[in-house]
Parts: structure tokens; sequence; C-alpha cells
């Protein structure tokens, strides 16, 4: 089979007003990046606010492994199986970093025959977003260095400022460094550090701002530091929000491209799920339910990180709400789960599934738990066995969910069409949706009904410094605020050597900040990091473009 870029390389792509068409978009809607991208001009939405929502569908997994799941192919598999069925649909994507490209994870374009495209443009600088919200994250730890310079007229704490700065790659050589060396015209001397630009606040807001209006005003709330009397310091004290919100005039329009099938992809936002709230922006997915009858999105890593934070954060925000919830598992993926290597998966081991399936359980008990109506998609390999599939079909009909096998990897969306009927069977379940937590009770209170609830954990426990964290957010009156857990995506607790579904533990709080602006408090557990590092043999060294602009090793 062709790897990704060339299956993408090869594709027959029509101009993106063909897709805009499918939506009932004319070229006088867009904003054309090139022939095949485009933003979504701002006036669009008032002509189309009082149009019907479509159906919502959430796409989330298991709790992923190296052997990879495939959530995001499954998300556009599926909406290209929707659009042979007749369906006028659209998926809600996020866009790729650059971080995990040229890091371990690779692009997050989809794969094999269900892919979105100009996959190349997607993964890369894409329309210039992660960029704009780089600079203008920038930008404001550059104002703030310059105001300690030029006599720190607000008496800030330089020990208490808490705006780092951001990149969008992978570097841990960054994630803790000291500026303003070399003199006294260089600046006032501090430590400080990067996050991934995926991490930064601005990404979450431009993902939850309801319109540029609310983009502005939320900017303006961005905490930067506090001053020697432990008085707050934000981005409107130091009188940049507007130069933060011009940045990002145009980031905030949603982004038209298509999958392989010419279905629409608006794609747009990149939160990661496992340091941020992991979801595409609330504009995006708002303007696909206006304008498509199905929607399809997703939410990142394993159902206890993205789709907790797309129903406890994104839906409490917006008011969303999704029609159905997808949970995609591999057979290779429970296996690991269930005790075996990497390099042994392709060899059937039916005891090793039926024990993995524990996880599965818990991420079903955990939709269910919202009541949401779920179905289990069975990403297809040719090494999976009938065995192995019927003990997944056993677990999901004594759960009580649908099953589909989804075969759009190495079929398109002629392979989804299954998953596609039992979704849409779905849309008839009764629904009683309600969040993991209310407003009303403490933070402390969240993070345990987010462990216990979620995670399975039995408690938790919070370092010295968290715990002088969360008396301060209280008393400073974010309690009402919800709550972003960072953590590993590797488990569902917070070490990512338990596999399964861990039992008998405990998570550790370390850190516990504000984000005024986007809204959220984040919750920092075990060792997890906000700059990621490069692995031994990063993707990087295989990606190469020869004079021609021929890209290969890009997935």
């Amino acid at each position: 089979m062709l790897s990704d870029v060339e299956i993408a390389q090869a594709a027959q792509v029509e101009k993106i007003t063909a897709a805009a068409a499918k939506l009932g978009l004319t070229e006088d809607d867009l904003e054309f990046y090139g022939k095949y991208k485009a933003k979504i001009s701002a006036e669009v939405w008032s002509r189309i606010e009082k149009n019907p929502d479509g159906k919502l569908i959430l796409v989330t997994a298991i709790t992923p492994t190296p052997a990879g799941e495939g959530k995001t192919t499954t998300s556009i598999g599926l909406t290209d199986a929707f659009a042979k069925l007749g369906k006028k649909v659209c998926v809600a994507l996020r866009e790729p970093s650059l971080g995990p490209c040229f890091g371990i994870k690779g692009g997050a374009a989809g794969g094999g025959y269900a892919q979105v495209v100009p996959m190349e443009d997607i993964n890369l600088h894409f329309t210039g977003d992660f960029h704009a919200i780089t600079t203008a994250h920038n930008l404001l730890a550059a104002v703030l260095d310059n105001h300690l310079q030029q006599g720190n007229e607000l008496k800030i704490d330089v020990r208490r400022v808490v705006w780092k700065r951001v990149l969008d790659l992978n570097d841990r050589a960054l994630r803790n460094v000291i500026v303003g060396l070399g003199g006294k015209i260089n600046g006032v001397p501090r430590e400080t550090g990067f996050d991934i630009t995926v991490a930064s606040e601005m990404m979450a807001i431009l993902c939850l701002a309801k319109d540029f209006a609310d983009l502005k005003a939320r900017l303006g709330k961005i905490i930067v530091a506090y001053t020697v009397d432990g008085e707050i310091v934000t981005a409107d004290d130091l009188k940049v929000t507007g130069s933060l919100a011009l940045l990002l005039k145009d980031a905030i329009k949603p982004n038209l491209v298509q999958t392989l099938e010419g279905t629409p992809a608006l794609i747009h936002g990149g939160p990661f799920a496992n340091i941020a709230h992991g979801c595409n922006s609330v504009t995006a997915t708002k303007y696909a339910l206006k304008l498509a009858d199905i929607v399809v999105t997703e939410a990142g890593f394993g159902a206890d990180l993205g789709a907790e934070k797309f129903l406890d954060i994104k839906c409490r925000m917006s008011g969303l709400r999704p029609d159905a919830v997808v949970i995609v598992a591999t057979i290779r993926a429970l296996k690991m789960h269930g005790g075996v290597d990497k390099k042994n998966l392709s060899e059937p081991n039916v005891a090793a599934v039926e024990r993995g399936l524990e996880n599965l359980e818990k991420h079903i008990e955990n939709v269910q738990g919202f009541g949401l109506p779920a179905i289990v998609a069975l990403n297809d390999f040719p090494t999976d066995t009938d065995e192995e599939i019927s003990a997944v079909e056993k677990i999901c009909a004594a759960k009580g969910v649908r099953f589909a096998r989804s075969k759009v990897f190495a079929q398109g969306g002629a392979g989804g069409i299954e998953l596609a009927k039992a979704v849409e069977e779905s849309f008839g379940d009764t629904k009683n949706f309600k969040f993991t937590y209310e407003d009303d009770l403490s933070i402390s209170e969240k993070i345990s009904a987010v462990a216990k609830k979620i995670y399975g954990a039995d408690g938790v426990i919070y370092a010295p410094a968290a715990k002088k964290q969360l008396a301060e957010i209280e008393q400073r009156g974010f309690g009402n605020l919800p709550i972003c857990v960072a953590k590993t995506q590797y488990s569902l607790s917070d070490d990512a050597t338990k596999l399964g579904r861990p039992k008998d533990f405990n998570v550790t709080v370390r850190e516990i900040k504000i984000s005024a602006g986007a809204g959220f408090v984040v919750v920092l557990m075990g060792n997890i990091m906000t700059m990621p590092g490069l692995p031994k043999r990063p993707a990087a060294e295989k990606i190469d473009i020869t004079p021609e602009g021929i890209i290969s090793g890009l997935f």
C-alpha cells in the first residue's frame, strides 16, 4: 500500500469552491489561501446563525498506545461514509502541531484513504493560525519584560511572573531558561521557560471564544504576573489587548479544506488533550452544525482526556451537546493493554485482548456516565482474527453499546458504511447529558470527581506547592471555573506505565494554575510536561523534499 503522503499526492482534488458548494457556500463567502484552502468569512455567520443545528458526533478512543488507534482517520472515514449515504455532512477537526509532526507521533490529517487534503499544507504551516498564536503569545511576554525594564510601573514581582514564551516545536532545552542576561540594557534577569504553542492559553482562548468580541475580552483577562502586594496583573493592565486581538483577527476564522473524497472539512484550532483541552474551535463546530445535517468532530487521545474536556469544558461553555459518541479501538492496542509487547502484536492472542478489554470497558462507562449513547468502532487490521473480534463484540453487547468494524484506512468512505449506519441508529437512543461535576463545587471537589469518576482513582494527593496554589485560587474567587487536567495520555492514571484499567491508585497534583482568559483552572498531574522533547530518532530525520517539491516521510 502507498504511504499516506503518496496517497495524498496522487489524489485528484477539486478546487476548494467545490467542497464549499456542498455546504451552500459561494466564492464570496471564502478568503482563499491558494486553490485548495480557504477561510470562511466572518460575515457568513449572520446568514446562517438561525439555521437549525445538525447532529453532532464526537469521536474519541481508548487509552492510546504506540500501536496507534486511528481516531482522526476514523473521524474522516466516517464523514466520507455519511457522504456516500447521501447525507449533507462535514468533519470538524483540530489543526496539527509541528511538534509531533517532526517528533514521534507524526501529523494529524488522517491516514490511508481517509485523509484531509492538502495533507502536506495542513500538517505544516497551513493558513498560519499557529504562527499568529505564537506571535501574539510572545508579544505579550515581550511587552511584560519591557515593562520590567522601563521602570516597572505596576510593581510586578519578578519572582511571580507566570507568563512564559511558546514555540510550536518539541524542544526540551527550552523548558527552563533565564532571560535578561548580558547587562542592564538587555533587560531584568529572571527565570522563565517555554511551553509548546498548543499549550498556550491563547490557543485555548481562540478555540473557546464564541466570536471576535469574546476573543478580545478573554485576551484582556489573561493573568501574566502578580505584584509585590500579591495583586493580579493582566494583559489589559499592560495595555496590549488590542495588539493581541489584531494579530488573531484572521486566525479566529475557520479553515475550510476537504477529504480525499471531496467532503467538506473545517480544521481550526489545535490544543493538545494531554496538556490542554484537546478540542477544535467552538467557532468551527458551530459553523459546521449550521451548514451541515451531520457533523463529525474528534477530541484528543482517550475518553479520559479529550472527551472529558470536550464535554466538561467545551460543552459547558458553548452549550453544545453531542448526539452520539464513537469510541475507537484496535485489536493491537487492546493486546498492548493486555500485556503484549509491541513487537508481538501481529500474533493471535485472544486472552490478551480479553485482558485489554478492561480499558475499553472503562471508556464505555465514562461515556455512558455523561448520559450519551456510545458506539465502539473497531479499526480494522489484516492481522485481526475472528476470535479476537468476537471478544470485543461480546463486551459491547454486555455493556449495551453498538459495535461496528471500520475499514476506512484501506477503503475510505466505503469502509465506514457499517459504522455510519450504527451511529445513525444511535440518534434515537435516550440521552440524559450531565457533567462530571457542577460549577458550584470547589476546585478540589472537581479534581476529585474527575479523578474518581473518569480515571477510577481512589483519591488525590497534593504536592505542598499545589496545596498553596489551590487555596489561593479559591481565595481569589476562581473556584467556580471548570478544570483542565494535564496528565499522561498513556494511562487512565497519572503514571504512563500503568496500562489497562489500573486499580488501587491515587493521582498526584503537582501544580495548579489559573487560565482566566480561557476560563478554566489547569491542573498538572504526575510528571506531565507542557514542552515535549524529541525522541532519540525524531521523525524529522526521515522527512525530505526534492527540488521538484515532492515530499517524502511525512505521515
